[in-house]
């Protein structure tokens, strides 16, 4: 799998039919603690790996710091990335660092899955069951951080951004579940629309989503971000919100960091997988279907 597919990260084949995936990812620091951003950034860059029934093994640094910043604040960055890959069994090979204008921190990630175990992102079934397994509203909440406000939310934000979406993945095997993907910077909307490409619609509960708390109030003043416009603009006319509050519908524009895995299951299993789970992200629920294709590619009910 390369670039001619929508899948979350590339995947080589070897000769005795094992799978290598390969992905990468690094961004600026969403918060003032550099151990709790490095714990971050490393769980978003192992989450591909996860979505695509894959365990992680070997990961590399990639790190930019400005030369006028304490090195202290880097070795935190690292010693958090460090534990997380450590929680999720991989190994750190070493890495890569540059000087620049800004911090930013990532890893680049290679992971094992076997071939009749891979996960795909755009090959839901019809009739399938949908499971979300992290909360929504980490942009929006991180963004009336920055401006002082969501004291109330912010904890329970980079609680679950700094959650590994291991435990999830583990809960799948036995399932039959026809796709997977993590919602990360293109919002549950964008991640969606690539789920059902063009074969199959989404129907959302609208009442059913997990959101952190304060995510839709702070939405309704106005904490959106450019992402999150950025993925309204690029859904264009394939969603159908029949009403839904606006608030409610940045919420699911929003770009996340570090989301959870949205996962298309066999509705006759859906509870069982859910209540297995929650035995470790009590958040997840069901929040929609796979239904055959109408006029829309997303729709709400």
């Amino acid at each position: 799998m390369g670039y001619d597919t929508r899948d979350d990260a590339a995947v080589y084949e070897l000769e005795n039919g094992a799978l290598i995936i390969s992905t990468a990812d690094f961004f600026p620091p969403m918060t003032d603690d550099p151990y709790v951003f490095g714990k971050i950034a490393a769980a978003n860059a192992l989450s591909d790996v996860y979505a695509m029934g894959g365990k992680p093994v070997m990961a590399l640094n990639l790190a930019c710091f400005p030369q006028d910043v304490p090195s202290a604040a880097l070795a935190e960055i690292l010693r958090g990335g460090a534990e997380k890959l450590a929680e999720a069994g991989a190994v750190l090979a070493g890495g890569h660092s540059i000087y620049d204008a800004e911090v930013k921190y990532g890893l680049a990630v290679t992971g094992l899955a076997v071939k009749d175990k891979l996960l795909r992102n755009n090959t839901p079934l019809v009739g399938h069951a949908l499971i979300l397994t992290k909360a929504l509203g980490t942009g929006i909440v991180m963004a009336a951080h920055r401006d002082g406000e969501a004291s109330d939310s912010v904890e329970a934000a980079l609680a679950s951004m700094e959650r590994l979406n291991k435990y999830a993945a583990e809960k799948l095997d036995g399932f039959a579940i026809s796709a997977c993907t993590d919602i990360t910077g293109f919002g549950l909307i964008c991640h969606a629309l690539e789920m059902a490409g063009d074969s199959v619609t989404i129907v959302f509960d609208s009442k059913g989503l997990p959101v952190l708390p304060g995510a839709e109030r702070y939405a309704e003043e106005e904490y959106t971000t450019g992402g999150g416009n950025r993925n309204r603009q690029h859904a264009g006319n394939s969603v159908d919100f029949s009403g839904m509050r606006t608030a409610l519908q940045e919420v699911c524009f929003d770009p996340q960091t570090s989301g959870g895995l949205l996962i298309a299951v066999d509705s006759a299993q859906a509870g069982d997988l859910l209540a297995k789970i929650r035995m470790d992200d009590p958040v997840a629920a069901v929040i929609g279907r796979i239904a055959a294709r109408e006029s829309y590619a997303i729709r709400f009910d």
